[in-house]
């Protein structure tokens, strides 16, 4: 599509295409949301969407990215990608940014279907997200915040080389929780193999960074 050409970004590691999701990706998409996303006695997300019914969750999943596309501009923007493993959609990976022509500062946020999880993927699918921000956009910081008890997104988070940066307190379903931030320089960020980006440049005015930043 000439004008959003967001639709032909893709990221490609060894085992997995991060893309932005066509209409069948969506309704894919929010049938992992509906059957599930992480035990429901816990609530990694600091916004509680998942604590809704299975078809809430799957309409407001596609809503979602509408509105994401729709609010779109080059100060602020936020990019999720769908993730496809053995040829199914199996989470979403986002990557998103304020001022990014300015301050170099990405986040990065992600859920994957509760069927899909200990294989591996969430560490992937994140590598590949910071590809696209260090590699492809240039980014000089990338930010990424969990809860403490949720020992999944903070292992990735150490795993890829992220530091402690600092701690905020939160209402939680009505209860205190703490997140820990955590930050990777691009000084500690190595390209790793088997990695490829296509269709970046024409989208570059779009995230607000330019060719070979």
């Amino acid at each position: 599509m000439r004008h959003w050409p967001l639709f032909s970004l893709t990221i490609t590691t060894p085992r997995l295409q991060l893309r932005m999701p066509s209409l069948a990706d969506l309704d894919e998409l929010a049938e992992r949301a509906a059957e599930g996303v992480h035990d429901p006695a816990d609530m990694p997300f600091l916004h509680p969407w998942t604590d809704a019914s299975p078809e809430e969750r799957a309409r407001g999943t596609v809503q979602y990215h509408f509105g994401r596309w729709a609010a779109w501009t080059p100060a602020s923007w936020s990019c999720p990608l769908v993730t496809v493993f053995e040829g199914q959609v199996v989470g979403v990976q986002e990557l998103e940014a304020v001022d990014f022509a300015v301050t170099r500062e990405v986040r990065t946020g992600s859920w994957l279907g509760l069927r899909h999880q200990g294989r591996g993927i969430g560490t992937e699918m994140r590598r590949a997200v910071l590809h696209l921000a260090f590699d492809g956009l240039g980014a000089e910081t990338a930010i990424s915040e969990a809860y403490l008890d949720n020992q999944r997104s903070l292992s990735v988070s150490r795993r890829l080389g992220y530091r402690e940066d600092g701690l905020a307190r939160n209402s939680r379903r009505g209860e205190l929780a703490v997140q820990q931030r955590l930050r990777l320089d691009r000084e500690h960020w190595s390209t790793p193999p088997g990695h490829r980006i296509d269709g970046l440049e024409p989208c570059l005015p779009l995230f607000g960074a330019v060719q070979g930043a």
